[in-house]
């Protein structure tokens, strides 16, 4: 017997009606705030995601997903959506248009990391760029873009998690103090940030292991450290954030784990989900346009994982619209009864009315209860007696209402009015 590859999960068709309403709530709140749909491509070239995401992250060193193609071209599943999408903004000549430019999308990304809850290797993800604009206001819109999405969608106790990592003027001296620090305490520190240490030094504070956790939380914050346009900017998003009343805590030792970010980085944080409680997370990546061979750019953005939107609605109690279900349920009788049918199905699907039928010719009370267990509004009957008779009955699956008999002719006018009007 063959399963699903480790880390990947099927959605089945139970779950299907918590995707339907995240995939309209996420559509409906991007086309609010005026953002475009883009689309690009699931796989890249594998120096796109080294030069953008950064040598030393975890995720080009660990978790890509990269091979040669035919060609002999170095190829990458796409390990997140920002990347591709600044290449497209820079392939397709998107500077010219009005700026900033908006886009969001939806779609799997893949890393090879460990399982954990709404966490997957082959997960699916919401993500919205804004790029052209440096203004501190567009950092609080697209924070608001995965606000009102996460309150729209019902969920509780919505906070921001909130830090400013610096620029190239200021980071590099930072990063000094950072090392200075951890050279004095690299006995203690796990072999993961030893290396980190050498290579990336500012990953050392998005290390999840326990033992280096107390020395995380002593470590010089890169707060204080900003220059003075970063410290502007900051406490300029902190301030639109102030008079929107959105809850927000600075966590300094927020960095995210892509070497893009510049300033402004964020998490939301819902209930639910153990201790796992981040919903989305995002920042503002300056730089990454020109690292990939584009003008000066600025932007910002954020990625949300579907699966963890999805399984924090269900253990928040979120109800959701159920699966559509059938209006009409067609019960049969015989071969030439079963002929009928068939052709009742189809023409009222035609006239845009869902219908449903049992196969493997099962019983009467078979296909009732199957009709019921659907949730059909009506049951249309033909047996040999009907269908020498050129008729059909009409039977609402109510209790209370009385059936009726009409012509096999007129059947489908007859679901139409009781179901239209």
């Amino acid at each position: 017997m063959y399963t699903a590859p480790r880390g990947t999960v099927d959605v089945l068709p139970e779950d299907q009606p918590y995707w339907d309403h995240l995939r309209r709530c996420i559509d409906e709140t991007a086309a609010l705030f005026g953002y475009g749909r883009i689309e690009v491509p699931c796989f890249e070239e594998t120096s796109l995601f080294v030069r953008g995401v950064g040598e030393g992250t975890d995720i080009v060193d660990k978790e890509m997903y990269s091979f040669q193609d035919k060609g002999g071209r170095d190829i990458t599943l796409r390990p997140e959506f920002t990347a591709g999408v600044v290449r497209a903004y820079l392939e397709h000549g998107m500077k010219t248009w009005p700026q900033p430019v908006k886009l969001f999308t939806t779609g799997p990304i893949f890393r090879y990391e460990r399982v954990q809850a709404g966490r997957y290797r082959q997960h699916t993800q919401f993500d919205i760029e804004c790029i052209g604009s440096q203004d501190p206001a567009v950092d609080v819109e697209v924070m608001s873009v995965a606000w009102h999405l996460f309150a729209r969608l019902g969920f509780a106790d919505l906070a921001f998690q909130l830090n400013s990592t610096g620029c190239p003027v200021c980071r590099p001296p930072y990063l000094q103090v950072l090392v200075a620090y951890y050279e004095g305490e690299r006995e203690r520190i796990c072999d993961d940030c030893k290396r980190r240490l050498e290579r990336n030094p500012l990953r050392l504070l998005d290390c999840k292991e326990e033992r280096c956790q107390p020395i995380i939380a002593a470590a010089p914050k890169i707060g204080d450290h900003l220059c003075q346009e970063c410290h502007d900017h900051f406490g300029q998003v902190r301030g639109y954030l102030d008079a929107l009343g959105r809850p927000y805590t600075i966590n300094h030792r927020l960095v995210r784990g892509l070497d893009y970010y510049t300033k402004t980085v964020f998490e939301v944080w819902a209930a639910g989900i153990g201790a796992q409680n981040a919903v989305c997370g995002g920042g503002r990546y300056d730089g990454l346009a020109e690292e990939l061979g584009g003008d000066p750019t600025p932007g910002i953005g954020f990625g949300s994982g579907m699966e963890r939107l999805v399984l924090t609605m269900k253990e928040q109690g979120i109800e959701v619209p159920g699966a559509a279900k059938p209006a009409v349920a067609l019960v049969y009788h015989g071969a030439a009864a079963k002929v009928e049918a068939v052709r009742l199905l189809m023409a009222l699907r035609e006239r845009g009315i869902a219908a449903a039928m049992a196969f493997d010719d099962r019983s009467f009370r078979a296909q009732f209860r199957g009709a019921d267990r659907d949730g059909a509004r009506y049951a249309l009957v033909i047996g040999e007696q009907e269908l020498e008779a050129g008729e059909a009955v009409v039977h609402p699956m109510r209790k209370d209402a009385a059936e009726e008999r009409v012509p096999l002719a007129d059947a489908v006018d007859t679901m139409a009015r009781l179901l239209v009007g």
